[in-house]
Formats: structure tokens, sequence, C-alpha cells
């Protein structure tokens, strides 16, 4: 797979925001899904990637620097006909790897609960994400879940 910044006027990677903004809306209460539209992820502050495969994109991700020393995962998604590929994990691994290179000490999420979730928290408890306290502006609730990987 190779990863690099995402285009945001390519068709693909609209579609996959689409479909990721869609998906978060859908299985998450009002008020509770904090994806980013396509303005969100062009802040300064936020590293956009696309993965792909030949020219199937299979894999979006972005990086966010909250300016005190830490990152925050958001927008990982894998297409569903890529799913179990193991695009999604390369995704989250150059996530990290970034993270790392900037000398953030610590790379946190936002998750909410339920079956739809799942498979997404398992990958990122398979890397080290543990549970833990909210962060940045986000507020404890019992739908939304937070987890960070010291680095």
């Amino acid at each position: 797979m190779n990863i690099k910044p995402g285009d945001f006027t390519d068709p693909r990677v609209k579609a996959l925001l689409k479909t990721h903004l869609e998906a978060m809306r859908a299985n998450s209460p009002p008020g509770h899904s904090f994806a980013l539209d396509l303005s969100g992820l062009q802040q300064p502050d936020i590293s956009f990637f696309a993965g792909w495969q030949g020219e199937a994109l299979v894999s979006m991700g972005a990086l966010k620097d909250l300016k005190d020393g830490t990152g925050e995962v958001k927008s990982m998604r894998v297409p569903e006909d890529q799913l179990g590929k193991g695009y999604g994990e390369a995704m989250l691994l150059h996530l990290i790897a970034q993270a790392r290179r900037r000398c953030l000490n610590r790379l946190s999420l936002e998750s909410g609960s339920g079956p739809a979730f799942e498979p997404a928290l398992k990958l990122y408890r398979k890397h080290g994400f543990a549970k833990g306290p909210a962060f940045a502006d986000y507020v404890q609730s019992e739908f939304c879940q937070f987890y960070h990987l010291q680095l």
C-alpha cells in the first residue's frame, strides 16, 4: 500500500469521506458524532493521508496536532470491500509513525460505543491504545470512549 497526503479534489477521497460521515452519524446518537467533514480535515493542524493499492483508494486517516505535545487520530476509514486486508492497520501504523516523527508524547482518539465501533477499537487496543479520560474539548458520556497511546 502506498500512503501519501490525501487529495481532497479526488472524487474517490470525497466518496470515502462521505461514506465515513454517513456511517458515523448513523451509528451515533445526535450530537455525539465528531467526525470531521471536508472543511474540517483541511485545517492547518490536520495532516490527512490516503492509502492506495494501485489506483484503488483502500484507506484514509488523519493526524490532528493538539498543540500541547499530543495528537489525535481522526477519520480512519477503509472501504467496505477492502476490510480485512490490513489497510486500516497500515494506516494506523503510519499515523503512529508520523506522531513519533513529530516528537508527540501521546496519541489519542475518541470513538463511539457499540458493535459498529468494535472492529476499530480492537485494532487500536492491539497497537497499545488504552481506555482513558476525555481529552481536548471532548466531554465524557455513556456513548463516547477515549483511548490513548503513550509514545
